[in-house]
């Protein structure tokens, strides 16, 4: 039985921009947990070195940014079927043995933050579209095939990258080119953006909605600005929107559950004192 102030955190090259530690410290704040919660800056020749030391410095659990998800994994005692599967790692749980069991929760937290956003939601209502190819796609496509989605369609401006999405995790998934992407929204029910287009600071994303039908619901995981244009002009033509904040809150809520034994909840009051970090 561990004893004294829990420790925990997020690692991360930089790590400066993680609003994990207003998470994690919101949540132990109001269920009244003796811990803490650290944003450790590491490099990835250092994860080796840095991950033996854990336990003995009485970390019970950690939380992994980019760019360490997949570089992580080889330096694991354990991964669950699903991390390997999406082949991404953000949560560890490290026991009293010094074991480190590696998860993945960002599908989790995708699937969460649609069904909070938009109540009644379900994967397999009808066709999606993933646009991007990064680690969020690869957990995001996976989430969807796992929910009955009856096909998802990616497109990344690297082409090879969503191929290779394609290629490993298998199911309906079908791959278009970066140009085909305003074709390709025609009767789907779910469009998802992953990139970091329309982010502050970086360049709008470029699509058409013209072929979306107006049952459509559009989602940005892009939490910078809250609206970004993609669900600006979404919302103005009349579809359903679901900002990108609710994944990240979600997400940690199998990590903070095991971490510390109290399964936390996503409020208003959250979001807000959330936000109010990012500017």
């Amino acid at each position: 039985m561990r004893h004294g102030t829990l420790k925990s955190g997020v690692i991360g090259w930089p790590i400066d921009h993680s609003l994990s530690p207003r998470l994690y410290g919101f949540w132990m704040r109001e269920h009244g947990i003796n811990g803490v919660y650290h944003a450790i800056a590491v490099e990835t020749n250092a994860l080796p070195a840095l991950l033996k030391t854990l336990a003995d410095e009485g970390y019970v659990g950690l939380n992994v940014t980019v760019p360490h998800k997949e570089a992580v994994m080889a330096h694991l005692d354990e991964i669950t079927d699903q991390a390997r599967w999406i082949g991404a790692v953000n949560t560890i749980v490290i026991d009293e043995k010094a074991h480190l069991r590696g998860s993945n929760t960002d599908g989790f937290g995708f699937i969460e933050n649609l069904k909070g956003g938009h109540p009644g939601f379900s994967a397999a209502s009808g066709p999606a579209v993933v646009l991007g190819a990064g680690g969020a796609a690869r957990a995001i496509v996976a989430a969807l095939i796992d929910g009955g989605a009856p096909s998802i369609t990616l497109a990344n401006r690297t082409r090879a990258r969503a191929d290779q999405i394609a290629d490993d995790l298998g199911g309906p998934v079908r791959v278009v080119d970066w140009a085909a992407r305003n074709a390709a929204l025609k009767d789907v029910a779910l469009l998802v953006n992953t990139t970091t287009l329309g982010m502050a600071g970086k360049a709008a994303l470029d699509i058409s909605l013209d072929a979306l039908p107006t049952e459509a619901l559009v989602n940005d995981i892009v939490y910078v600005p809250l609206e970004t244009p993609l669900l600006g002009a979404a919302k103005a033509r009349g579809n359903a929107v679901v900002d990108g904040l609710g994944m990240l809150l979600h997400q940690g809520r199998p990590g903070f559950a095991t971490f510390f034994g109290v399964d936390p909840k996503v409020t208003d009051d959250l979001r807000r004192y959330v936000l109010s970090g990012t500017g």
